[in-house]
């Protein structure tokens, strides 16, 4: 696997993903368990197939189905990558929370 700086030459890790669309299970931002392509250019999360784009307005990733942006960026010490003038509901998925739990108090 090609190593990147999202991906960190891991073909598994936990990482936050905000929809900027349609809330995904509820809420408009995760934190869990995404793998990677080869590339390194691909993300899977749940069921969607995320690509790296640069042409997006609000995202770094779109979702190859139906086209909706997401922002995915490695989880920060102080918690969720969510913009504070932008307050959106955060969960932490139940398979990852003993990983994130690690990330944060490090």
């Amino acid at each position: 696997m090609k190593k990147t700086q999202l991906n960190k030459g891991m073909k598994r890790r936990v990482m936050y993903v905000e929809s900027k669309g349609d809330p995904i299970a509820g809420a408009h931002g995760h934190i869990g368990w995404v793998t990677f392509s080869k590339s390194g250019k691909t993300v899977y999360y749940k069921d969607k197939v995320l690509e790296r784009t640069t042409q997006a307005v609000a995202g770094n990733f779109f979702d190859t189905a139906t086209g909706e942006e997401y922002w995915i960026s490695g989880v920060k010490m102080r918690g969720s990558n969510a913009h504070p003038s932008e307050p959106i509901k955060v969960v932490i998925d139940e398979d990852a929370v003993d990983e994130y739990k690690k990330i944060i108090e490090k």
